[in-house]
């Protein structure tokens, strides 16, 4: 018993002294954000091109963010409510980013890339507001697609978390005839 107290004291003095690579989760797994989120950003269900990769250190490699297939000129939403903070160009390519309402301080935004876009810097939104167009700017997706991102602070987190698991969930199964 002595040696299972003794252990178990070493195990919990070293925990926080390694950094381990944030694993994703599965989506909403992060409890840091709540589900807030009300509608995809582009399309009623996109398909996920690329997941959330987040990086080991600030610096290093990773994917800060999603990317949804959706075809260039598809309209582009706010997943939640917040307001406008940025619209404009970053390196060539269309941004957009939403600081949202009630998500705690600092407060989380959401990114959207490449965007033509057509709400402006201070915008109030809701779940649903069209934000702007899908541009055809050259990206790393195989076809066009929406780079969505999440920061609270400087941390970059699963923009994925926002929606609930019933805006994550396919459609209802469908029961098919048995040929015979």
């Amino acid at each position: 018993m002595a040696l299972l107290l003794c252990l178990t004291s070493t195990l919990l003095a070293t925990a926080g002294t390694t950094a381990p690579r944030a694993a994703p989760g599965p989506p909403g797994a992060d409890e840091s954000v709540p589900a807030v989120g009300r509608a995809w950003p582009v399309g009623l269900r996109p398909l996920v091109v690329r997941s959330w990769d987040p990086p080991p250190t600030p610096y290093a490699r990773g994917h800060r963010g999603v990317d949804l297939s959706a075809p260039a000129g598809s309209p582009v939403r706010a997943v939640a409510p917040g307001q406008v903070s940025f619209a404009g160009r970053v390196a060539g390519r269309g941004v957009v980013t939403v600081e949202l309402t009630g998500t705690g301080d600092p407060p989380l935004r959401t990114t959207y890339e490449p965007v033509r876009a057509s709400a402006q810097k201070g915008d109030e939104v809701t779940a649903g507001t069209l934000l702007g167009a899908l541009e055809a700017a050259p990206s790393h997706c195989p076809t066009a697609c929406l780079h969505w991102g999440l920061r609270r602070g400087d941390t970059y987190l699963d923009p994925l978390s926002l929606l609930p698991p019933w805006l994550l969930r396919r459609g209802p199964s469908r029961l098919l005839p048995v040929p015979g």
